[in-house]
């Protein structure tokens, strides 16, 4: 899209487009384009329709609010959802900070809940289109400024004055190339360079990045926060410049109930046998090398190196894991796995499995389910050897 008919799409005009849009069921199609094009142009057509396009996907991420935002595909693929957003802002706050740069904006998604919890907001993106959307999004009390990062908060010849004491730094790097998405610190823009100047200034900086981030590319005066949002493991984000949060320290953030626990990088859990109970860690605290630590609350242990199953025999409640009464601990051959499936009447089968070379769906199609009854089986390696447990999903309370 270029630069005039996304200045098109966010005036009034575009707007009418945008709600004609809308009325088609499948925006996709031949008839959409040839309806909308009755009225605009052939640039403005397609840029209304791919709006209705993405903001239907992004009713997933967004909820409610999602019909009345700006999209690019990569802007709502990055985008940070709302509840994560907010926690950040929180802490933000918490920090005392009340201004903060928002390097590499998007969207806006995270600006949007800076601007919720009070903070003024600078805003900072390099792509133009991108930038009139933001500025779409978060309206005239927040200043969106267009230009490469590094250039724009004085670190290039032609820089400005970047943030000043009492200042805030969110940094969220560009993670596309040609090729796609990228979690390689080499592909980030701005740099990995300039990212880890942010983190050793002397500043309040936050930076974003994948939940796969190599521990040993994280610097030693970052705190690193890995996040779940009802179970599912969004993002990692570095610390740095808050007195509160430890140098060098890890933790995991469950989201939305706020939970965090501190990881011990380097420290296992003891090992364990198959007890009554097997614990499946939330993905957070295994990022975060926590499971040592999740295991003592528990009274559990690793029921084989490397794998983050623990197993006890006292039921805890933790909103850390997930956890599984064991009924049945049977040996992986498929010939038994299968018999068992039969003569429980199993047709409903649900497999889970750590450190086992197979595919849960394939290895479900050759189980043949087709009875009544439901199950889940669990295959891991454990001391003594590779197990296919039958468990039964315990509710917390």
């Amino acid at each position: 899209m270029d630069i005039a008919t996304a200045q098109w799409l966010v005036s009034e005009g575009g707007r009418e487009a945008l709600r004609q849009a809308d009325a088609w069921a499948d925006p996709t199609s031949v008839s959409a384009a040839q309806g909308m094009r009755r009225q605009w142009n052939a640039e403005q057509s397609a840029a209304a329709l791919s709006q209705t396009r993405l903001r239907r996907r992004a009713a997933l991420k967004f909820g409610a609010g999602a019909g009345s935002l700006f999209y690019t595909s990569d802007g709502l693929e990055q985008a940070t959802r709302p509840a994560v957003a907010a926690w950040r802002a929180t802490r933000f706050v918490q920090a005392g900070v009340s201004t903060i740069w928002d390097l590499g904006c998007g969207i806006g998604a995270d600006a949007l809940a800076f601007a919720a919890a009070g903070l003024r907001v600078i805003g900072v993106e390099r792509d133009p289109v991108t930038a009139i959307f933001a500025q779409a999004n978060l309206g005239q009390g927040v200043e969106v400024l267009t230009g490469e990062v590094a250039e724009l908060v004085g670190a290039g010849p032609t820089g400005r004055p970047g943030p000043q004491p009492g200042e805030g730094i969110f940094c969220d790097p560009a993670r596309r190339t040609d090729r796609g998405r990228s979690w390689r610190v080499q592909d980030f823009s701005p740099s990995w360079e300039f990212v880890t100047r942010l983190l050793t200034g002397n500043a309040s900086v936050c930076v974003k990045v994948g939940p796969g981030i190599p521990r040993a590319l994280i610097p030693d005066a970052a705190h690193a926060t890995w996040v779940s949002e009802s179970g599912d493991l969004v993002e990692a984000s570095l610390w740095a410049g808050f007195p509160a949060l430890g140098a060098g320290a890890a933790e995991a953030l469950l989201l939305p109930g706020g939970h965090m626990l501190l990881g011990e990088p380097g420290s296992d859990p003891v090992p364990a046998e198959i007890g009554r109970f097997l614990y499946e860690p939330d993905p957070a605290v295994i990022r975060a090398g926590a499971l040592a630590r999740l295991a003592d609350d528990l009274d559990a242990g690793a029921i084989a190196p490397g794998i983050a199953y623990l197993s006890g025999d006292r039921l805890e409640d933790t909103p850390f894991a997930e956890a599984f009464e064991v009924l049945e601990v049977l040996p992986t051959a498929e010939k038994t796995v299968r018999a068992w499936v039969r003569n429980h009447d199993i047709g409903v089968l649900e497999i889970k499995k750590r450190g086992i070379d197979v595919d849960p769906a394939e290895l479900r199609r050759r189980l043949r389910p087709a009875g009544t009854h439901k199950a889940t089986l669990v295959l891991t390696p454990t001391s003594a050897g590779a197990v296919a447990l039958v468990v039964r999903r315990i509710s917390r309370a």
